[in-house]
């Protein structure tokens, strides 16, 4: 046993303690070649966490009336104890900012240094998904201006025209992503020596768009022409900013702050198992080394424990707090095993795994947050052990079947179907509706026609409706939704009227 040199002995931290922590924590990460941004390193009162936390983790954003709802809705439950504040939030920047809570003890502000500004921070850096899609050097400046230019809407148009367009582009945000080709990052000045003119190009495009068009109350489909788009278009708020008849350059603006801030959370919605299971087990690895070298107390590892075993508690499926699978326990579980892997592997995992077995499991650790999200990685290294601890096996909820079919459990067959079933549980394509822009009436009433091609029979969901108000809200004009059934058949399932609202007539 070293001898034992122990950073604090008492639950309460001073700005000199996080200091020596952090670069105790900064030292270890390095060992452990984590490469990561610079870190910013903020302590926030849990009035600011609750407000960060309300704000979907970013401080800097633009106000909205749902952040306001949200806020109070979690002060109320924090309050009565019906849950626990998040312990950190980091922004994915270049630096990286993180905010501890003041009110946490030494030992939580040394867990959530390692689990955000090393665990996250490395994973932000280094993962395809976010250097393909993400900017860290300009979302802070980006914030700022989307803000800015918000506020000045508000003082401009008046709050309720702002929050009418913001409404209805939040509903629409998880269809305001581009996912096959990456936006242009720009600094903050760029960003508004830009936007001038970008008003300009638009309405003088859109005006072109629609010039020999005959009058709103023509009747629909009286005067032929090709089909617009050429192609269908999976990016709604994007087509809507760029072709709607009815909206003001302001508006437009409005419409691209929301998809640009839908698309900085696009990489998070599709690697959560990974992200908060790589910055779990980086905080677990990283505190327990120090441990090990004596820099830790028995006190703080105790008090540690608890904390994440908390973190990582999967509550079963009959408890009135299951809300689907874990993320932290799931990507916990993954990493810790990739490791085991490596390291101690049996003769199963060289069967099913030979690519690990026996390798540096850092570098093969490494190569997992590179290279994969969720739906990939679940595919490639759930293990046959994983499922047997876990107890995972498959149930087919068929609505053509009168019950319930158990379709695979632990046999080979059975581990490579419960392996890609879950992974499918994290595939976008199939977790949300498959909608796109498919027609627009140019030559008639300006309708625009959507099609939602069904997956697996699944219909639209009980919010259809609100969310077509919403589009025709932006569009200006009706909105029509047509299904894609399995068999080939195509039917209008659904029809929105406009909704009033100035018009900038063309």
């Amino acid at each position: 046993m070293k001898k034992r040199r122990i950073l604090s002995d008492t639950s309460e931290w001073t700005f000199e303690l996080i200091e020596r922590y952090h670069a105790e924590i900064a030292r270890v990460a390095g060992q452990y070649s984590l490469s990561t941004y610079p870190n910013q390193i903020e302590i926030i009162s849990s009035e600011q966490m609750m407000d960060a936390y309300s704000s979907v983790g970013l401080p800097v954003g633009y106000h909205h009336w749902s952040f306001g709802k949200e806020f109070l809705n979690v002060e109320k439950r924090y309050k009565r104890g019906q849950m626990g504040l998040a312990y950190e939030i980091v922004i994915n920047s270049n630096p990286c900012i993180s905010y501890l809570m003041e009110e946490n003890t030494m030992m939580m502000q040394a867990l959530v240094i390692a689990h955000a500004a090393y665990g996250h921070n490395s994973f932000f850096k280094n993962n395809y998904l976010f250097k393909a899609w993400t900017s860290a050097d300009s979302i802070i400046d980006y914030l700022v201006f989307a803000r800015n230019y918000i506020e000045d809407c508000e003082q401009r148009y008046g709050y309720e025209e702002v929050e009418a367009i913001l409404d209805s582009c939040h509903a629409l945000m998880n269809y305001g992503v581009d996912r096959y080709k990456r936006p242009a990052p720009l600094s903050l000045h760029q960003e508004q020596m830009r936007q001038k003119e970008r008003e300009e190009y638009l309405q003088s495009q859109i005006n072109d768009l629609w010039r020999t068009l005959p009058g709103r109350h023509a009747a629909a489909g009286s005067v032929a022409a090709a089909r617009f788009p050429p192609e269908p278009q999976e990016n709604l708020l994007y087509f809507i900013e760029k072709h709607s008849p009815a909206m003001e350059p302001w508006q437009r603006e409005i419409v691209r702050i929301v998809r640009k801030i839908a698309q900085y959370f696009y990489p998070q919605r599709q690697t959560q198992v990974m992200n908060e299971g790589w910055a779990t087990f980086w905080h677990y690895t990283i505190l327990n080394t120090l441990y090990d070298e004596g820099r830790l107390s028995d006190g703080f590892m105790i008090e540690f424990i608890q904390s994440h075993s908390n973190v990582l508690t999967q509550p079963p499926y009959f408890s009135d707090y299951y809300s689907g699978i874990n993320p932290y326990a799931l990507g916990f579980a993954m990493m810790s095993d990739i490791r085991r892997m490596c390291e101690r592997p049996t003769d199963e995992d060289r069967y099913w795994f030979p690519q690990l077995a026996g390798s540096d499991w850092v570098k093969s650790l490494d190569f997992a947050m590179r290279n994969f999200k969720d739906e990939s990685f679940i595919s490639q290294y759930l293990s046959p052990k994983l499922i047997r601890d876990l107890k995972l096996f498959a149930v087919l909820d068929d609505d053509a079947m009168e019950k319930l079919e158990i379709t695979a459990i632990h046999e080979e067959k059975g581990y490579r179907y419960i392996r890609q079933a879950l992974a499918d549980q994290y595939n976008l394509g199939s977790r949300e509706p498959d909608i796109q822009v498919y027609d627009v009436d140019h030559g008639g009433d300006r309708t625009l026609t959507l099609r939602h091609t069904q997956y697996r029979r699944r219909p639209l969901g009980e919010s259809l409706d609100e969310v077509m108000k919403r589009v025709s809200h932006l569009w200006g004009f009706g909105v029509r939704m047509e299904t894609v059934f399995e068999d080939g058949r195509v039917e209008l399932t659904h029809e929105a009227r406009m909704e009033k609202r100035k018009l900038a007539t063309p």
